[in-house]
């Protein structure tokens, strides 16, 4: 027999009643039933229920036992009686008595359960997350992310994609984030930077003559965390093709997405590729107030400020005297109540704003009516123009926010978020895509007026040279992303191949050749040997397990995440270096007044 196991903890079944069986696990939960104790003996597979009552040659040793200790039982495998069968497990209709005990690995008392799925304080979790791995829902989401990625690279493989790997330690280059910096040794003085992504390396492979090039890429960025996103690295789905254009890109990457979501979605809805929208960048920002929208709530917001031109409604009426101004509808069917008004205007105070204008319509002694502060103001007239402008009827209500769209359209869709769960319109039981385009290239600072880049500075600008010509806040980009369900999942671009039209593309933005040529010289070097038009994107795993796990937050589907202030409480890192590394890599830790 082997010396830990001949089954592991999910494999006995009925079939093996009588067979002499050695399980080696974790101690899941110890049960005192008067003479005779249960374990519940847990692995990675699953649970198997061994006992021994005072004739086991082994009991007095079983007493010590405690939870999270790991042991090797010998014994007989027995069927349960037929009133004591669990049915929610596949070694449900069995035990196994012990006839021989050794202990693997003795346990302390532990700083944090692992049985049941209690909730404790991150920090403990974080610091003791070999204990908190051993829970059921990490160790589900852990292999659900394996296999993710596994189901990513046979569909990339299938595609006819060759997989690349790039340097982990490379130059510094702006991916719009703080990059990690890696001293040099043999250069001192000198850094090296891990890479934000693979993003030039992979053009440079087309450059190369390859055809089609994928990656499960770790990238580095030094950010501040958020619940989507980590602090330090992830891990994303990276891939690049040759004479492509946008579309191309869009049919290759959705039905490997779609795949992975049908796969292992868990039967919720995935619609099909081809009924994915593309919606351009300024309409996601007026429809949904973002660029990655939940697509599972209907709403749409709607410009109303005609309505509110000249109106009685003073502070609107002011403000759309301004330049750049504008009156925006959050229609909200089913939220016709004063009560949700009021929630609503709740909300939006909790926001920093003063409130939110509503509109709601009832049943009056003369038919539907208008009721509302703004509904007092306005008129009866206006108020049946923005009820048939958005569709509503008896029991809807509107909200409304005002000014220069990039001060409330953030506020407006969370409102809209809001507002679709409240009244249960949001489809939970769905994964809705939708292609995001024709990004900006440019913005002009509001102060200065000087014009900077928007958004990546190395796609291709839809109408080439030609359209740099004309104003920069009128030029968009060859960029897309793709959002389901209120994230964004994949970023990309065709790229800007063409020394030329990148020159100019930087020069707009106030960066001269020189500047390009130091910064970014190895690519547009290489553009000038024959580049091929080339194009691409990068899915975020983390991502997209997250919402596979049904997750809230990031860390629940990475292995050893960091904390809210980037550090590894189990590692304890970041630490201080020695004063020997710094004295051998030429450094000096200057102390933070």
């Amino acid at each position: 027999m082997h010396a830990y196991r001949s089954h592991n903890c999910a494999g006995l079944t009925k079939a093996n009643v009588g067979d002499t069986v050695r399980l080696s696990g974790w101690v899941h939960r110890v049960r005192d039933h008067g003479g005779v104790l249960f374990i519940d003996l847990r692995d990675h597979f699953g649970i198997t229920q061994v006992l021994a009552d005072g004739d086991s040659p082994v009991f007095a040793e079983l007493e010590k036992v405690r939870s999270e200790w790991c042991i090797r039982i010998d014994g007989t495998v027995k069927a349960r009686d037929p009133e004591l069968v669990n049915p929610n497990i596949p070694t449900g209709e069995i035990e196994v008595y012990i006839r021989d005990l050794e202990v693997l690995g003795a346990a302390d008392e532990l700083p944090l359960p692992v049985f049941g799925e209690q909730d404790y304080p991150e920090e403990t979790r974080l610091k003791y997350r070999y204990l908190d791995l051993r829970r059921e829902t990490l160790q589900n989401n852990m292999v659900l992310r394996s296999n993710v990625v596994a189901s990513m690279r046979k569909r990339m493989w299938d595609k006819g994609f060759n997989e690349f790997q790039t340097p982990i330690i490379t130059a510094s280059s702006p991916e719009g984030a703080r990059d990690f910096l890696v001293p040099s040794r043999l250069h001192p003085g000198k850094f090296y930077a891990l890479p934000q992504a693979p993003q030039q390396f992979k053009q440079l492979i087309m450059v190369s003559g390859f055809d089609k090039y994928f990656q499960i890429a770790p990238c580095f960025r030094d950010e501040d965390p958020r619940a989507d996103r980590s602090p330090t690295d992830f891990y994303q789905l990276d891939m690049e093709m040759s004479f492509v254009t946008q579309q191309d890109v869009f049919d290759t990457i959705a039905p490997v997405l779609a795949g992975v979501f049908e796969e292992f979605g868990g039967g919720r809805k995935v619609d099909a590729p081809q009924d994915w929208p593309q919606i351009s960048y300024r309409d996601a920002a007026l429809w949904y107030g973002t660029d990655k929208p939940d697509l599972r709530n209907p709403i749409k917001m709607q410009i109303v400020s005609d309505h509110f031109r000249g109106s009685g409604f003073a502070i609107f009426a002011n403000l759309l005297e301004q330049d750049g101004t504008e009156i925006r509808a959050i229609p909200a069917p089913k939220g016709g109540s004063r009560k949700f008004c009021d929630r609503m205007n709740k909300f939006a105070q909790g926001e920093g704003l003063p409130g939110m204008g509503y509109i709601f319509w009832r049943e009056g002694a003369d038919g539907m009516e208008a009721a509302g502060p703004l509904a007092k103001n306005i008129g009866p007239e206006r108020t049946e123009a923005i009820r048939q402008q958005l569709g509503l009827e008896v029991g809807d209500a509107a909200f409304f926010l005002g000014g220069k769209p990039k001060s409330f359209e953030s506020v407006a869709g969370r409102a809209r978020t809001v507002i679709g769960e409240e009244l249960g319109l949001t489809d939970k039981d769905r994964f809705a895509f939708a292609w995001i385009v024709d990004f900006p290239i440019y913005e002009k600072d509001e102060e200065s007026g000087a014009i900077d880049f928007e958004h990546n500075p190395f796609s291709m600008p839809q109408g080439g040279m030609a359209a740099l010509e004309g104003d920069p806040l009128d030029v968009l980009g060859f960029q897309y992303d793709l959002a389901c369900n209120g994230y964004e999942l994949v970023s990309g671009a065709i790229r800007n191949h063409k020394p030329e039209i990148m020159y100019k593309a930087f020069e707009i933005a106030g960066y001269g050749a020189d500047e390009v040529n130091s910064r970014f010289g190895g690519m547009v070097n290489a553009f000038k040997y024959g580049a091929p038009p080339h194009g691409g994107c990068a899915a975020g795993i983390d991502r997209i397990v997250m919402l596979l796990a049904d997750e809230a937050n990031i860390r629940e589907v990475i292995m050893f995440p960091m904390n809210q202030r980037a550090e590894d409480l189990m590692m304890n890192a970041p630490s201080e270096p020695t004063n020997e590394q710094l004295r051998e890599l030429g450094l000096r830790v200057i102390p933070q007044d």
